[in-house]
């Protein structure tokens, strides 16, 4: 198994996915968060042999990437998702430079065309012929494997070795690790002898957008990574929570969860909220800043200190490190799940923190505005909401609060701290939607169906 992100690195450790897996036969992980000093702690209680992620090297430029950006073009001028549409548009193309630029019209003549399969299958043999990692193939080759799992297929990383894994004729699964990677992420070129995904809809999206996909397994599991929510030995009171994090136990907690700031700078919204606490919009409440656990580099801790004792920034031990080094410890677990359980309001602007708080029953105020001064993303973000493939549905699904500027906000979230109640049926909706499965048993079931992939695929593909 391969991981390189701490999103998945969640679901290797802290769920029972290898355990049950490892009932099937023996297990080795390549993650690029370990190493045999600093991370070692957190995968010492994994049952499998835990190794380095391979060393990668990148494409050439030419002609491989340059023929990746035209096949991009290409079936995004072809499907014209929602999602991919909106992001060409008010984000990538304004930093094209214009030897990428000039790709549009040929790629547009090719889609016309219908020779999107042709060139992608043609593009897919150029890049398993060159090599990006000797030691991959090495490792392949000297304990060959019954199957390689990707948990990263759209990653610079991960399809490295996957290209060694074609070569040395070992079959190959792709977990599709978030609802939202098949409609907004650049394309899978090389085709995987079957895939697992959280839900019906990632499913049907998958078979849409990837054809080859509807001539393989493809497992319907649920979403591992939240099994946590569900694990008893994850949950602490809320006194003990509030006391590790420097809050009161008895006032209201609101949280505000940034997501990516390579997306959006929505750190101005936190800001704004923090200025609104510390002047007692809200009464006697406490506002906790959660940074994204990947993107956190403790930037923001000289921002927050000025609002006093009832607004606390979350930290994280993984401040500065490299993106594929972070990893997070079972305490880390405990901040994250304790986070949403505890809050009484949750603030965001279309992440995935909806479907944590959604899971606690956790009311979500959904930002519809850019909280930045300039309002330079406003179209973008109103997309987001009610035009993008993922959260278009969630949006409208009546289980978030959409608020259009920091008026409505305050209103929205005075609202939810007296009347938490409010949305409960449509929040469950969301969580269902997008996990499938709320049982904490997804790690399991995505056992079951690999090891069903080795007996029933795996085997053939060998013959």
């Amino acid at each position: 198994m391969l991981s390189t992100s701490l999103l998945v690195d969640r679901v290797l450790q802290h769920t029972g996915l290898i355990k049950s897996l490892a009932t099937h036969g023996d297990v080795s992980v390549w993650a690029s968060s370990y190493d045999e000093t600093a991370s070692a702690p957190s995968w010492k209680n994994v049952d499998a042999q835990i190794g380095s992620f391979p060393h990668v090297r990148p494409f050439r430029e030419r002609p491989h990437n340059y023929l990746r950006r035209l096949n991009e073009f290409v079936w995004d001028y072809r499907l014209m998702l929602p999602s991919r549409v909106s992001m060409q548009k008010h984000v990538r193309d304004k930093r094209l430079p214009g030897q990428i630029r000039a790709l549009k019209l040929p790629a547009k003549l090719l889609a016309y065309g219908g020779t999107e399969q042709i060139l992608e299958n043609a593009l897919e043999r150029l890049l398993v012929a060159y090599p990006r990692s000797a030691e991959a193939a090495d490792r392949l080759a000297a304990n060959k494997p019954d199957v390689v799992v990707s948990t990263g297929p759209f990653q610079f990383e991960q399809p490295a070795i996957f290209t060694a894994a074609k070569r040395h004729a070992i079959p190959t699964l792709a977990y599709i690790p978030s609802w939202d990677n098949v409609s907004t992420k650049n394309r899978m070129v090389f085709k995987y002898d079957g895939y697992i995904v959280w839900n019906e809809q990632n499913k049907e999206e998958l078979l849409d957008v990837y054809p080859h996909a509807r001539q393989v397994p493809v497992y319907v599991v649920g979403a591992p990574q939240f099994d946590v929510f569900f694990l008893d030995r994850f949950k602490v009171d809320r006194a003990t929570f509030c006391s590790q994090q420097g809050l009161q136990a008895e006032q209201k907690i609101i949280v505000y969860s940034l997501g990516s700031p390579n997306f959006l700078k929505e750190h101005h919204g936190a800001i704004e909220m923090a200025k609104r606490v510390k002047a007692g919009h809200f009464g006697n409440v406490q506002l906790l800043v959660r940074p994204h656990p990947i993107h956190d580099n403790a930037e923001m801790r000289g921002i927050f200190a000025e609002f006093g004792p009832n607004v606390r920034l979350q930290s994280t031990p993984n401040a500065g490190r490299d993106l594929i080094r972070r990893t997070q410890d079972e305490s880390q677990i405990v901040d994250w799940v304790n986070t949403f359980r505890h809050a009484d309001v949750v603030v965001n602007l279309a992440s995935t923190v909806t479907i944590d708080a959604a899971i606690c029953d956790t009311p979500v105020v959904n930002l519809d505005f850019d909280p930045q001064p300039n309002r330079s993303d406003q179209t973008l973000i109103k997309d987001v909401n009610h035009r993008w493939n993922h959260f278009k549905p969630i949006a409208e699904s009546g289980g978030v609060w959409l608020v259009n500027n920091f008026d409505e906000l305050e209103n929205a979230v005075k609202v939810y701290l007296e009347n938490p109640e409010m949305h409960k049926a449509e929040r469950k909706w969301i969580a269902e939607y997008v996990c499938g499965r709320l049982d904490g048993h997804c790690g399991e079931r995505m056992a079951t169906a690999i090891a069903d992939f080795v007996k029933n695929r795996g085997s053939k593909l060998e013959k």
